[in-house]
């Protein structure tokens, strides 16, 4: 067995328990700090190891698959671990400055590693019962992170958060009933195998479309994305940055796996589907962007828009296609992070997120807005920035396939995205504050300006590397497509038999 695929949860696991153990001293965010750096080098040692030797799997306890617990990491599940790592670390060292100590007493950070453990949970699993337990985890620790704090607006938010993600839990639940009824199975490359022996076709096709709603909700796909911009701007910044970040993009892995390795019979009509709900999302999204005149709402209506994007390289179901779903999901998890953080300086500094409330941030914070330029400019998809790689990936998939008005709607939505982004800038950053303030950087104590500036810097810096260097991170891309849509070498390695 690899314990290499058990430190990812093992480590968040332990962390967890001794922050909450020290959560009434200093000690607690030092053990927050080093338990997430841990887990950054254990993804990226998992990682190294995925990329020398293939596929990795591990049965716990000795139970062979399919009878057992499977954790299993192909090039997908690798990389999502990684991100979520850095994501981690960066939320961490952010929270020193922005989560008060009153916050930490209540178990911020035991709250936040319980997240990340859920979140590796369900990037390593290889079995839909224990990808229903690691969302539960990821659903209880999030409700505490978005309700920590006790306000009416996070209560009025975390509600609507929960219930529809009980809507999404039904729905998988009844999935997996009928799942197995069906196959006798759970195990996903398991799965794989025993879904062609199925007769009864048509209420495979029904299984699949449930499991799509559950998804859809976590990944906040049209019509099922209401929950997100409800609740996303009513926690602390560094709460809605790693929510931003990672939780939709489980929805989406999700998604990526179930369909690619499982629901790949009636492609004709699960993938059309995805296709159109894909568009719509994108558009539904960015339009909400548009309309909205607070910081946080638009970069919460932006992650709508660009989960479209995702599960459009997945619904076109092509090498090209998939590759650009990989490549987006990295990209966006690191610039959507980055965008509330700056979000969240702006507010330290400004007073407020309301745009009309905000102003002077380029004249007094320079540097400020240059690295929000960063992540706004790659969101919006400008060369030679990471997101113009991904969007430029997707649209060009779509025009192989020769889907011009999918392609055209993809563009569209990108120049409404630069259109929401300048009202950022137009109001935030380029006029003067409008009670006078002098929003400066350096009024804030050094410590708080290292602790909420270093992430920033780190996920810009990271944006830039993947955009002018994008030859390895689209190689690697294309790797991870080939094993979604070719899942041999996955199906062998966790069962030992040929697919």
């Amino acid at each position: 067995m690899s314990w290499l695929l058990v430190y990812p949860i093992l480590i968040p696991v332990m962390t967890a328990v001794l922050c909450y153990l020290f959560r009434n001293t200093v000690a607690g965010r030092w053990i927050s700090v080093a338990g997430t750096t841990a887990l950054l080098l254990a993804s990226l040692m998992l990682m190294s190891e995925v990329l020398d030797q293939g596929v990795l799997a591990a049965q716990m306890s000795n139970w062979d698959a399919p009878f057992g617990i499977t954790l299993a990491a192909d090039l997908l599940g690798g990389v999502m671990v990684v991100i979520t790592a850095i994501t981690g670390l960066a939320t961490v060292i952010y929270s020193l400055s922005e989560i008060p100590e009153r916050l930490e007493r209540l178990g911020f950070h035991a709250l936040l590693q319980t997240l990340l453990m859920g979140v590796c949970g369900a990037f390593l699993t290889g079995d839909l019962f224990n990808l229903y337990v690691w969302f539960e985890v990821m659903l209880i620790s999030s409700f505490g992170l978005l309700v920590l704090g006790g306000t009416r607006e996070q209560l009025d938010g975390g509600i609507k958060y929960v219930l529809l993600n009980l809507v999404s839990t039904i729905m998988f639940l009844s999935g997996i009933g009928l799942l197995y009824g069906l196959t006798g199975t759970l195990n996903m490359a398991d799965l794989h195998l025993a879904v062609r022996g199925v007769e009864n076709t048509g209420l495979l096709t029904t299984v699949a479309v449930m499991f799509m709603v559950a998804f859809g909700v976590k990944a906040a796909l049209f019509p099922l994305f209401f929950w997100l911009p409800a609740s996303y701007h009513t926690p602390p910044v560094a709460v809605s940055a790693i929510f931003a970040g990672l939780l939709t993009k489980v929805g989406v892995y999700a998604l990526i796996r179930m369909f690619t390795l499982v629901f790949d019979q009636d492609v004709g009509f699960t993938h059309t589907l995805l296709l159109w709900l894909a568009v719509v999302t994108m558009v539904t999204g960015v339009l909400g962007a548009a309309a909205m005149n607070d910081f946080r709402r638009i970069l919460s209506f932006h992650i709508i828009s660009q989960i479209g994007y995702m599960v459009l390289g997945l619904a076109l179901y092509t090498p090209l296609g998939l590759m650009g779903a990989v490549f987006y999901l990295v990209h966006h998890i690191i610039v959507k992070a980055n965008l509330f953080f700056v979000a969240g300086v702006a507010k330290r500094i400004g007073g407020s997120t309301d745009l009309a409330r905000l102003g002077g941030l380029y004249a007094h914070a320079p540097l400020l807005a240059f690295l929000f330029l960063i992540p706004a400019f790659s969101l919006a998809g400008f060369p030679p920035l990471s997101g113009f790689w991904a969007k430029y990936v997707v649209v060009k998939a779509a025009l192989n396939l020769e889907m011009w008005f999918v392609a055209g709607v993809s563009l569209a939505v990108g120049l409404l995205t630069i259109f929401s982004m300048t009202k950022i800038w137009g109001a935030a950053f380029w006029p003067a504050h409008p009670d006078g303030l002098k929003p400066r950087l350096s009024d804030l104590p050094v410590g708080d300006r290292v602790a909420l500036m270093l992430p920033i810097v780190a996920l810009a810096a990271l944006t830039c590397i993947i955009g002018l260097f994008p030859e390895p991170f689209v190689q690697f891309a294309e790797r991870a497509a080939g094993q979604l849509l070719d899942p041999t070498e996955y199906v062998t390695t966790v069962l030992g038999v040929q697919p």
